[in-house]
Protein backbone atom coordinates (compact mmCIF):
# COMPACT_ATOMS: atom_id res chain seq x y z
CA UNK A 1 0.00 0.00 0.00
CA UNK A 2 1.17 3.43 -0.87
CA UNK A 3 -0.17 5.39 1.81
CA UNK A 4 -0.26 9.23 1.93
CA UNK A 5 1.24 10.02 6.22
CA UNK A 6 1.13 13.97 5.69
CA UNK A 7 0.08 17.06 3.66
CA UNK A 8 1.91 20.28 3.61
CA UNK A 9 0.66 23.62 2.03
CA UNK A 10 2.53 26.77 2.00
CA UNK A 11 0.39 29.87 0.88
CA UNK A 12 0.47 33.39 -0.32
CA UNK A 13 -2.98 34.44 -1.34
CA UNK A 14 -2.18 34.16 -5.40
CA UNK A 15 -0.02 31.08 -5.04
CA UNK A 16 -0.53 27.84 -2.90
CA UNK A 17 2.29 24.79 -2.87
CA UNK A 18 1.64 21.40 -1.63
CA UNK A 19 4.20 18.75 -0.53
CA UNK A 20 2.68 14.97 0.31
CA UNK A 21 4.81 13.06 1.77
CA UNK A 22 4.30 8.77 2.25
CA UNK A 23 4.63 6.29 4.04
CA UNK A 24 8.09 5.37 3.13
CA UNK A 25 9.11 9.09 3.71
CA UNK A 26 8.98 10.09 -0.25
CA UNK A 27 7.59 13.36 -0.51
CA UNK A 28 6.84 15.08 -4.20
CA UNK A 29 5.28 19.29 -4.42
CA UNK A 30 1.99 19.92 -6.71
CA UNK A 31 0.31 23.06 -6.72
CA UNK A 32 -3.53 24.33 -6.23
CA UNK A 33 -4.51 26.36 -8.67
CA UNK A 34 -3.15 30.26 -8.18
CA UNK A 35 -5.67 33.03 -7.14
CA UNK A 36 -7.12 32.92 -4.08
CA UNK A 37 -4.81 30.45 -3.01
CA UNK A 38 -5.09 30.74 0.48
CA UNK A 39 -8.67 29.94 0.57
CA UNK A 40 -8.00 26.74 -1.68
CA UNK A 41 -5.37 26.22 1.00
CA UNK A 42 -8.26 26.24 3.53
CA UNK A 43 -10.23 24.04 1.34
CA UNK A 44 -7.68 21.46 0.89
CA UNK A 45 -6.69 20.55 4.40
CA UNK A 46 -10.58 20.65 5.65
CA UNK A 47 -12.20 18.45 2.58
CA UNK A 48 -9.58 16.97 0.58
CA UNK A 49 -6.53 16.00 3.48
CA UNK A 50 -8.96 13.80 5.94
CA UNK A 51 -10.44 11.75 2.76
CA UNK A 52 -6.81 11.21 1.22
CA UNK A 53 -4.52 10.90 4.23
CA UNK A 54 -3.90 6.99 5.21
CA UNK A 55 -5.50 6.21 1.60
CA UNK A 56 -3.50 3.89 -0.88
CA UNK A 57 -2.57 6.49 -3.61
CA UNK A 58 -1.27 3.93 -6.09
CA UNK A 59 -5.22 4.14 -8.32
CA UNK A 60 -5.34 8.50 -7.88
CA UNK A 61 -8.28 8.04 -10.78
CA UNK A 62 -9.98 5.86 -7.55
CA UNK A 63 -8.43 8.54 -5.28
CA UNK A 64 -9.75 11.38 -6.63
CA UNK A 65 -13.16 10.01 -7.12
CA UNK A 66 -13.40 9.12 -3.52
CA UNK A 67 -12.72 12.57 -2.82
CA UNK A 68 -15.25 13.91 -4.96
CA UNK A 69 -17.70 11.25 -3.66
CA UNK A 70 -17.19 11.90 0.22
CA UNK A 71 -17.34 15.84 -0.54
CA UNK A 72 -20.56 15.35 -3.17
CA UNK A 73 -22.49 18.21 -1.73
CA UNK A 74 -19.35 20.47 -3.40
CA UNK A 75 -18.86 19.77 -6.97
CA UNK A 76 -17.60 23.12 -7.75
CA UNK A 77 -14.33 24.74 -8.13
CA UNK A 78 -12.46 25.35 -4.96
CA UNK A 79 -12.41 21.51 -4.21
CA UNK A 80 -11.04 20.73 -7.72
CA UNK A 81 -8.18 23.10 -7.15
CA UNK A 82 -7.38 21.92 -4.20
CA UNK A 83 -7.72 18.13 -5.60
CA UNK A 84 -5.08 19.14 -7.84
CA UNK A 85 -2.56 20.05 -5.14
CA UNK A 86 -2.39 16.51 -3.95
CA UNK A 87 -2.51 15.03 -7.45
CA UNK A 88 0.17 17.17 -8.64
CA UNK A 89 2.58 16.67 -5.37
CA UNK A 90 1.68 12.52 -6.03
CA UNK A 91 3.16 12.79 -9.43
CA UNK A 92 6.04 14.49 -8.37
CA UNK A 93 6.75 11.99 -5.99
CA UNK A 94 6.09 8.96 -8.42
CA UNK A 95 8.65 10.87 -10.96
CA UNK A 96 11.54 11.20 -8.06
CA UNK A 97 10.87 7.80 -6.92
CA UNK A 98 11.24 6.42 -10.74
CA UNK A 99 14.34 8.92 -11.68
CA UNK A 100 11.97 10.22 -14.72
CA UNK A 101 10.23 13.32 -15.65
CA UNK A 102 6.41 12.97 -14.95
CA UNK A 103 5.87 12.78 -19.20
CA UNK A 104 8.03 9.77 -19.26
CA UNK A 105 5.40 8.48 -16.70
CA UNK A 106 2.68 9.10 -18.92
CA UNK A 107 3.92 7.87 -22.40
CA UNK A 108 5.84 11.06 -23.38
CA UNK A 109 9.86 12.20 -23.07
CA UNK A 110 11.12 15.55 -23.12
CA UNK A 111 12.21 17.86 -25.49
CA UNK A 112 10.35 20.99 -27.53
CA UNK A 113 7.16 22.58 -27.66
CA UNK A 114 6.45 25.02 -29.67
CA UNK A 115 4.87 27.98 -28.12
CA UNK A 116 2.37 30.69 -28.82
CA UNK A 117 2.63 34.00 -27.11
CA UNK A 118 -0.43 34.59 -25.07
CA UNK A 119 -1.57 38.60 -24.20
CA UNK A 120 -3.45 38.93 -21.47
CA UNK A 121 -4.05 42.53 -21.69
CA UNK A 122 -7.01 44.73 -22.59
CA UNK A 123 -5.75 47.56 -21.00
CA UNK A 124 -3.42 48.40 -24.66
CA UNK A 125 -4.27 50.00 -27.64
CA UNK A 126 -3.99 47.84 -30.97
CA UNK A 127 -1.34 49.57 -31.97
CA UNK A 128 1.31 49.29 -28.62
CA UNK A 129 -0.47 45.22 -29.21
CA UNK A 130 1.19 44.51 -32.53
CA UNK A 131 4.34 45.93 -32.12
CA UNK A 132 5.51 44.19 -28.41
CA UNK A 133 4.50 40.97 -30.41
CA UNK A 134 6.52 41.99 -33.61
CA UNK A 135 9.13 42.71 -31.13
CA UNK A 136 8.50 39.67 -29.32
CA UNK A 137 8.63 37.48 -32.59
CA UNK A 138 12.08 38.86 -33.54
CA UNK A 139 13.70 38.37 -29.88
CA UNK A 140 12.49 34.99 -29.07
CA UNK A 141 11.36 33.02 -32.54
CA UNK A 142 7.70 33.05 -31.85
CA UNK A 143 5.30 32.32 -34.81
CA UNK A 144 1.79 32.03 -33.21
CA UNK A 145 0.28 34.82 -30.76
CA UNK A 146 -3.05 35.64 -28.89
CA UNK A 147 -4.60 38.65 -28.06
CA UNK A 148 -7.92 39.98 -26.22
CA UNK A 149 -11.17 40.37 -28.04
CA UNK A 150 -14.32 42.08 -26.08
CA UNK A 151 -14.14 42.50 -22.19
CA UNK A 152 -13.92 39.83 -20.09
CA UNK A 153 -17.69 38.64 -19.85
CA UNK A 154 -18.89 41.30 -21.14
CA UNK A 155 -22.59 41.52 -22.53
CA UNK A 156 -20.76 42.13 -26.08
CA UNK A 157 -19.34 45.06 -24.76
CA UNK A 158 -15.73 46.06 -26.08
CA UNK A 159 -12.83 47.42 -23.78
CA UNK A 160 -13.75 50.41 -25.62
CA UNK A 161 -15.50 51.27 -28.37
CA UNK A 162 -14.40 49.63 -31.97
CA UNK A 163 -10.95 47.82 -29.58
CA UNK A 164 -12.05 44.58 -31.44
CA UNK A 165 -12.32 45.99 -34.89
CA UNK A 166 -9.03 47.59 -34.69
CA UNK A 167 -7.05 45.24 -33.74
CA UNK A 168 -8.22 41.93 -35.69
CA UNK A 169 -6.98 43.78 -38.88
CA UNK A 170 -3.80 44.91 -36.52
CA UNK A 171 -2.37 41.92 -35.94
CA UNK A 172 -2.70 40.84 -39.10
CA UNK A 173 -0.46 43.61 -41.05
CA UNK A 174 2.00 43.52 -38.04
CA UNK A 175 2.51 39.60 -38.25
CA UNK A 176 1.49 38.58 -41.75
CA UNK A 177 3.18 35.06 -41.73
CA UNK A 178 2.08 33.64 -38.20
CA UNK A 179 -0.90 31.69 -36.55
CA UNK A 180 -2.90 34.20 -34.60
CA UNK A 181 -5.35 33.59 -31.66
CA UNK A 182 -7.94 35.10 -29.90
CA UNK A 183 -9.70 35.07 -26.84
CA UNK A 184 -13.05 36.47 -25.82
CA UNK A 185 -13.63 35.43 -22.54
CA UNK A 186 -17.04 34.92 -22.24
CA UNK A 187 -17.83 38.64 -23.94
CA UNK A 188 -20.51 37.70 -26.77
CA UNK A 189 -24.00 36.62 -27.51
CA UNK A 190 -24.14 34.09 -30.80
CA UNK A 191 -24.95 37.01 -33.10
CA UNK A 192 -22.05 39.16 -32.18
CA UNK A 193 -20.01 35.97 -31.76
CA UNK A 194 -20.53 35.41 -35.36
CA UNK A 195 -19.59 38.72 -36.28
CA UNK A 196 -16.68 38.93 -34.86
CA UNK A 197 -15.78 35.01 -36.02
CA UNK A 198 -16.28 36.33 -39.48
CA UNK A 199 -13.93 38.85 -39.40
CA UNK A 200 -11.25 36.72 -37.98
CA UNK A 201 -11.84 34.60 -40.11
CA UNK A 202 -11.41 37.59 -42.87
CA UNK A 203 -7.70 38.25 -41.52
CA UNK A 204 -6.57 34.22 -41.15
CA UNK A 205 -6.99 33.74 -37.62
CA UNK A 206 -7.22 30.49 -36.63
CA UNK A 207 -8.40 30.50 -33.11
CA UNK A 208 -11.33 31.83 -31.76
CA UNK A 209 -11.62 30.87 -27.82
CA UNK A 210 -14.49 31.02 -25.45
CA UNK A 211 -16.62 33.40 -27.96
CA UNK A 212 -20.07 32.77 -25.41
CA UNK A 213 -20.33 32.81 -21.90
CA UNK A 214 -18.44 29.52 -21.22
CA UNK A 215 -21.34 27.61 -19.58
CA UNK A 216 -23.77 28.15 -22.15
CA UNK A 217 -22.73 24.99 -24.35
CA UNK A 218 -25.43 25.60 -26.67
CA UNK A 219 -24.71 28.60 -27.52
CA UNK A 220 -20.87 28.32 -28.29
CA UNK A 221 -21.59 25.38 -30.13
CA UNK A 222 -23.97 27.65 -32.40
CA UNK A 223 -21.33 29.83 -33.27
CA UNK A 224 -18.60 26.40 -33.86
CA UNK A 225 -21.23 25.10 -36.07
CA UNK A 226 -21.84 28.50 -38.34
CA UNK A 227 -17.35 29.45 -38.14
CA UNK A 228 -14.80 27.94 -40.17
CA UNK A 229 -12.37 29.36 -37.58
CA UNK A 230 -11.44 26.35 -34.73
CA UNK A 231 -13.77 27.72 -31.77
CA UNK A 232 -12.13 26.61 -28.49
CA UNK A 233 -13.05 26.43 -25.00
CA UNK A 234 -13.41 24.64 -21.72
CA UNK A 235 -10.81 26.23 -19.69
CA UNK A 236 -13.56 26.90 -16.88
CA UNK A 237 -15.12 23.68 -16.72
CA UNK A 238 -14.04 21.54 -13.75
CA UNK A 239 -16.24 18.71 -13.98
CA UNK A 240 -15.75 15.48 -15.77
CA UNK A 241 -19.66 15.24 -16.66
CA UNK A 242 -19.77 18.93 -18.35
CA UNK A 243 -16.58 17.62 -20.16
CA UNK A 244 -18.18 14.40 -21.33
CA UNK A 245 -21.41 16.60 -22.85
CA UNK A 246 -19.23 19.29 -24.47
CA UNK A 247 -17.13 16.38 -26.34
CA UNK A 248 -19.88 14.63 -26.87
CA UNK A 249 -21.86 17.39 -28.54
CA UNK A 250 -18.62 18.90 -30.44
CA UNK A 251 -19.46 22.42 -28.61
CA UNK A 252 -16.14 23.22 -29.64
CA UNK A 253 -13.54 21.80 -32.22
CA UNK A 254 -10.71 22.47 -29.68
CA UNK A 255 -10.48 21.30 -26.29
CA UNK A 256 -8.92 23.68 -23.32
CA UNK A 257 -8.66 21.69 -19.96
CA UNK A 258 -6.71 24.10 -17.53
CA UNK A 259 -5.06 21.27 -15.37
CA UNK A 260 -4.96 22.81 -12.05
CA UNK A 261 -9.12 24.13 -12.35
CA UNK A 262 -10.42 20.66 -13.47
CA UNK A 263 -8.17 18.78 -10.04
CA UNK A 264 -4.79 17.64 -11.47
CA UNK A 265 -3.04 15.50 -13.85
CA UNK A 266 -4.96 12.51 -13.38
CA UNK A 267 -8.18 14.08 -14.35
CA UNK A 268 -6.68 16.12 -17.02
CA UNK A 269 -5.72 13.17 -18.72
CA UNK A 270 -9.49 11.55 -18.56
CA UNK A 271 -10.27 14.46 -20.53
CA UNK A 272 -7.39 13.83 -23.32
CA UNK A 273 -8.77 10.24 -23.68
CA UNK A 274 -12.14 11.75 -24.51
CA UNK A 275 -11.03 14.26 -26.36
CA UNK A 276 -8.90 11.84 -28.56
CA UNK A 277 -11.85 9.39 -29.23
CA UNK A 278 -13.73 12.14 -30.49
CA UNK A 279 -10.70 13.46 -32.73
CA UNK A 280 -10.51 16.22 -30.79
CA UNK A 281 -7.45 18.31 -30.26
CA UNK A 282 -5.66 19.40 -26.94
CA UNK A 283 -4.61 22.65 -26.25
CA UNK A 284 -4.78 23.45 -22.10
CA UNK A 285 -5.16 26.57 -21.00
CA UNK A 286 -2.31 27.61 -18.64
CA UNK A 287 -2.02 31.23 -18.44
CA UNK A 288 0.75 32.00 -15.67
CA UNK A 289 4.37 30.99 -15.07
CA UNK A 290 3.75 29.44 -11.61
CA UNK A 291 3.68 25.23 -12.07
CA UNK A 292 0.45 25.04 -14.20
CA UNK A 293 2.79 25.73 -17.31
CA UNK A 294 5.26 23.38 -16.39
CA UNK A 295 2.71 20.42 -15.50
CA UNK A 296 1.29 21.15 -19.39
CA UNK A 297 4.73 21.29 -20.86
CA UNK A 298 4.48 17.39 -19.47
CA UNK A 299 1.45 16.58 -20.88
CA UNK A 300 2.05 17.96 -24.08
CA UNK A 301 4.73 16.09 -24.63
CA UNK A 302 2.98 12.91 -23.87
CA UNK A 303 -0.97 12.49 -24.91
CA UNK A 304 -1.09 11.66 -28.87
CA UNK A 305 -3.73 14.43 -29.82
CA UNK A 306 -1.66 17.52 -28.43
CA UNK A 307 -2.59 20.66 -29.70
CA UNK A 308 -0.51 23.08 -32.09
CA UNK A 309 1.17 24.79 -29.21
CA UNK A 310 1.77 25.46 -25.99
CA UNK A 311 0.24 29.20 -24.19
CA UNK A 312 3.12 30.71 -22.45
CA UNK A 313 2.28 34.10 -20.83
CA UNK A 314 4.43 36.86 -21.85
CA UNK A 315 3.02 39.55 -19.19
CA UNK A 316 5.83 40.60 -16.50
CA UNK A 317 5.88 41.49 -12.71
CA UNK A 318 4.16 44.21 -13.55
CA UNK A 319 0.89 42.36 -14.59
CA UNK A 320 1.74 39.12 -12.54
CA UNK A 321 4.27 40.20 -9.63
CA UNK A 322 3.37 36.93 -7.97
CA UNK A 323 4.65 34.53 -10.69
CA UNK A 324 8.28 35.52 -9.89
CA UNK A 325 11.18 33.63 -7.54
CA UNK A 326 8.86 30.71 -7.13
CA UNK A 327 11.91 28.28 -7.73
CA UNK A 328 15.49 27.66 -7.52
CA UNK A 329 15.94 27.73 -11.04
CA UNK A 330 13.54 28.93 -13.63
CA UNK A 331 12.18 25.93 -15.75
CA UNK A 332 10.99 28.42 -18.62
CA UNK A 333 12.60 29.51 -21.53
CA UNK A 334 11.77 30.59 -24.84
CA UNK A 335 14.06 29.21 -27.88
CA UNK A 336 13.17 29.80 -31.17
CA UNK A 337 9.58 29.73 -30.33
CA UNK A 338 9.14 26.68 -28.53
CA UNK A 339 9.66 25.87 -24.81
CA UNK A 340 12.04 23.33 -23.41
CA UNK A 341 11.17 20.04 -21.52
CA UNK A 342 13.76 18.85 -19.29
CA UNK A 343 15.06 15.57 -18.08
CA UNK A 344 14.57 16.31 -14.31
CA UNK A 345 12.71 13.60 -12.31
CA UNK A 346 9.46 14.51 -11.34
CA UNK A 347 8.07 18.06 -12.22
CA UNK A 348 11.66 18.83 -12.78
CA UNK A 349 11.65 21.98 -10.01
CA UNK A 350 12.32 23.41 -6.76
CA UNK A 351 10.74 25.71 -5.03
CA UNK A 352 12.52 28.70 -3.51
CA UNK A 353 13.14 28.47 0.34
CA UNK A 354 12.83 31.97 0.19
CA UNK A 355 9.64 31.90 -0.98
CA UNK A 356 8.63 28.95 1.39
CA UNK A 357 10.06 31.14 4.16
CA UNK A 358 7.46 33.77 3.57
CA UNK A 359 4.81 31.52 3.02
CA UNK A 360 1.98 30.70 5.60
CA UNK A 361 2.48 27.05 6.38
CA UNK A 362 -0.37 24.52 7.56
CA UNK A 363 0.53 20.72 7.90
CA UNK A 364 -2.75 17.50 7.78
CA UNK A 365 -1.24 14.45 9.01
CA UNK A 366 -2.36 10.64 9.35
CA UNK A 367 -3.62 9.64 11.49
CA UNK A 368 -5.02 12.74 13.22
CA UNK A 369 -6.45 14.33 10.56
CA UNK A 370 -8.08 11.72 8.61
CA UNK A 371 -11.62 11.06 8.54
CA UNK A 372 -13.00 7.67 10.09
CA UNK A 373 -13.26 5.78 6.89
CA UNK A 374 -11.86 2.70 5.94
CA UNK A 375 -8.33 2.51 4.49
CA UNK A 376 -8.36 -1.44 3.29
Amino acid sequence: MDRITRIDSFTTRDVGFVRVTMEDGSQGWGQVSTYHADITCTVLHRQVAPWVLGRDATDLDDLMNWVTEREHKFPGSYLRRAMGGVDTAIWDMRGKRAGLPVTALIGGAPGRVRAYASSMRRDITPEDEAERLKRLSGEDGYTAFKIRAGSEVGRDRDEWPGRTEAIIPAMRRALPEAELLIDANSCYSVPRAIEVGRMLEDSGFSHYEEPCPYWDLDATKAVADALSIDVTGGEQDCQLATWKRMIDMRAVDVVQPDIMYLGGLSRTLRVCKMAAAANLPVTPHCANLSMVTLFTLHLLRAIPNAGKYLEFSIEGPEYYPWQYDLFTTSPYRIEDGHAILSDAPGWGVDISSDWLSRATAQSSTWPEHAAFWPTE
